[in-house]
C-alpha cells in the first residue's frame, strides 16, 4: 500500500488514502516519487475543465527513483533517478511521423487504463498517464526519462511540465528572437519558466502581467524587466512600456478569454501571441474581420510548449547547470499530499508560484 491523492469524481474533493499498486508488468516501471509539482492542469482535471476517467490519481509533473522494472525495460534500472513524462509519443501516428510529437494522437491512451486499486478494491486510473500525486507509481517505460546529470532530483520534478512548457513556448512556439520584447501573462509555475526562458532567448524588454501585485519580486527574479498588475488598461500599459507599439511577442499562461484577448491587444502590428493556458469551452474569444486584416497579428495555440522531452531536456539541463535557469526559485511552497487542496485554492485565487509536493 502507498499513500496517494485520489480524485473520486470530477468536482469532488481529493481524498488522501492508501492505494494498492501492482508490480510492474512487461514494459513498465515502478517509481518512488521524490517530488511532484502542483500544476494548473491538475486543477483543470479536478474541476472538469479537462476530462479524465475517474476515480484517478492526479499529478503529472514529477521525479523519483526507479524501484523495479518489468520485462523488456533496458533504458532505466532500479536506483536510477527519473523524470516523469506525462505525454510520451507513440512514434507511429501522423503527428509523430512529421515530427510534431507534442501532438501525438496516442499520448494519453494510458490515462484510460486501470493501473492500481483503492484499499477497498475499486479500479483507479492514472491521471495524465503518470499519477504523480502518490508515494509510488507504476508507469509505461516511455513515461520515464533519466534525470540529467547535475540536476538535483527534487528540482528535476519541474522539468516534467512547467519548464518544458515555458521553455518550449518561448523557443519553439513563439520563437522569440534576441532583442525582441515579450509580455507574459500569468506568473505561476509555467509563467515563471516562460520569463526565465525569455531572458535566455535574449529578449530586451520582458513584461510580466498578473492579477496579484505581490508577485512582482518573484517575476523580476525570473527575468521580468517590467511588471503590470492586470486591469482593463493592461494593453495600454504594455504599449507604454514598449515604445508605444506593443510587444513583439505575448505569451498567455492563464487560459481565460479576457487574458487571451488582452495578450493579443498588447502586441504590436504584426506581433505574435502564443496561448499556453488551458481554458474551458465556455471561454469564447472574439475578433472582428477588419482587425484581423489591419493588425496582421498571429495567434497560435501551444501544447506542452511544442516540446520533445527527449530532445529538449538535455538543452534545458545545460541552461540549469550554467546558472541561466533557476529551478529552485520557481518553488514558492513545499507541501505534503495533504497540502494539495490548499495549493489548488491558491491557484484559483491567483496566489503563489509553484507548490511542490515533497515526499
Amino acid at each position: 500500500m502507498v499513500r496517494a491523492a485520489v480524485l473520486p469524481a470530477v468536482g469532488s474533493p481529493l481524498e488522501i488514502t492508501d492505494i494498492e499498486l501492482p508490480e510492474p508488468g512487461p514494459g513498465q516501471v515502478r517509481v518512488r516519487l521524490v517530488a511532484a509539482g502542483v500544476c494548473h492542469s491538475d486543477l483543470s482535471l479536478s474541476n472538469g475543465t479537462m476530462r479524465v476517467p475517474t476515480p484517478c490519481v492526479l499529478g503529472h509533473e514529477g521525479a523519483g527513483v526507479v524501484v523495479s522494472v518489468g520485462d523488456g525495460v533496458a533504458h532505466v534500472a532500479p536506483g536510477d533517478g527519473v523524470v516523469l513524462n506525462w505525454a510520451p509519443s507513440c512514434g507511429k501516428c501522423h503527428h509523430c511521423r512529421i515530427g510534431e510529437v507534442w501532438l501525438c494522437a496516442d499520448a494519453l491512451t494510458g490515462s484510460a487504463s486501470v493501473y492500481a486499486r483503492t484499499a477497498a478494491g475499486a479500479d483507479l486510473h492514472p491521471g495524465l498517464n503518470v499519477a504523480a500525486f502518490a508515494e509510488e507509481t507504476v508507469v509505461a517505460a516511455d513515461c520515464v526519462l533519466a534525470v540529467p546529470d547535475g540536476i538535483p532530483i527534487e528540482d528535476a520534478a519541474l522539468l516534467g511540465c512547467a519548464v518544458l512548457t515555458g521553455y518550449g513556448a518561448v523557443h519553439h512556439s513563439a520563437r522569440v528572437r534576441k532583442g525582441e520584447s515579450v509580455v507574459v501573462f500569468g506568473v505561476g509555475g509555467v509563467g515563471l519558466a516562460t520569463l526565465q526562458s525569455a531572458r535566455i532567448a535574449g529578449a530586451s524588454t520582458i513584461v510580466a502581467v498578473d492579477v496579484s501585485p505581490h508577485k512582482e519580486a518573484l517575476a523580476r527574479a525570473a527575468g521580468a524587466t517590467e511588471y503590470v498588475v492586470a486591469s482593463d488598461r493592461t494593453a495600454k500599459d504594455v504599449r507604454g512600456l514598449t515604445g508605444g507599439l506593443g510587444a513583439d511577442v505575448a505569451i498567455e499562461c492563464v487560459g481565460r478569454a479576457a487574458t487571451i484577448r488582452a495578450a493579443w491587444d498588447s502586441t504590436r502590428r504584426g506581433g505574435r501571441t502564443t496561448v499556453v493556458g488551458i481554458g474551458g469551452k465556455d471561454q469564447q474569444v472574439a475578433f472582428n474581420a477588419l482587425e484581423l486584416f489591419h493588425w496582421g497579428r498571429t495567434l497560435s495555440g501551444c501544447v506542452y510548449g511544442d516540446s520533445d522531452p527527449v530532445r529538449d531536456l538535455p538543452v534545458i539541463a545545460a541552461h540549469v547547470r550554467a546558472g541561466q535557469l533557476d529551478l529552485r526559485s520557481m518553488v514558492t511552497e513545499r507541501i505534503g499530499l495533504e497540502g494539495i487542496p490548499a495549493a489548488f485554492a491558491a491557484m484559483e485565487a491567483g496566489r503563489g508560484g509553484r507548490a511542490l509536493v515533497v515526499f
